[in-house]
């Protein structure tokens, strides 16, 4: 039964252990990562992709260099978020397709382009692939988030992860960190233990209205 959007909020938390006898459905899971493909993006670039590992001996192979949480062998799916590095840089032309998808006249296009190439220039995001991998894994927590949230609606569990090598992880994904590095891993499975008790800073402390 799908839960409304605040049913889930306080249904989501970050599970430490999945049921690994319970699998998510096709169906479902194609829900999840279809809600982190309609994401927003910075420019509408979408400078991400998701890698969905559902193999044993993979999943085995990540666990050491990933704190040797259980999350990571005992989840039904585990979704690998990459940033998309090589084509968030103006000079790949990538960008220009993003924007031509509008089917814009070709000056349109090109004032976009030049837009976003000077918004990223004057922000220091193009100094260097470091800080722009950094901006890069801001827009895939976009994404990241919502394919929590859209699991938690479904009744399926979560647990977002940094604790990882990353280095030691792209290596095992056989990734070219000239075109893809690791942002997040996202667990997906079924809890196999209660929830723990969701704490929270006050409303009041987190919220301040300006009139």
């Amino acid at each position: 039964m799908e839960k409304t959007f605040l049913e889930a909020m306080n249904f989501r938390h970050a599970c430490k252990a999945f049921d690994e006898t319970k699998k998510i459905s096709d169906e479902d899971i194609r829900y999840i990562l279809e809600v982190g493909r309609k994401s927003p993006s910075s420019f509408g670039q979408e400078g991400w992709k998701f890698l969905v590992i559902t193999n044993e001996e993979l999943k085995a192979k990540l666990r050491p260099h990933c704190w040797n949480q259980v999350q990571i062998t005992s989840c039904s799916h585990l979704v690998v978020i990459l940033v998309a590095l090589d084509n968030l840089k103006p000079g790949s032309k990538v960008p220009a397709k993003r924007f031509s998808r509008r089917e814009l006249p070709q000056e349109k296009i090109d004032a976009y382009v030049d837009l976003y190439e000077n918004h990223l220039k004057i922000n220091g995001v193009l100094d260097n692939d470091k800080t722009l991998y950094a901006w890069g894994a801001r827009q895939t927590y976009l994404a990241f988030a919502n394919m929590m949230t859209a699991a938690a609606v479904k009744g399926i569990d979560s647990c977002p992860i940094e604790g990882f090598d990353k280095s030691e992880v792209e290596k095992v994904l056989a990734l070219d960190a000239k075109e893809y590095q690791v942002s997040a891993l996202l667990p997906l499975g079924y809890r196999i233990n209660p929830q723990s008790t969701q704490m929270r800073l006050p409303f009041e402390e987190v919220v301040e209205f300006i009139k």
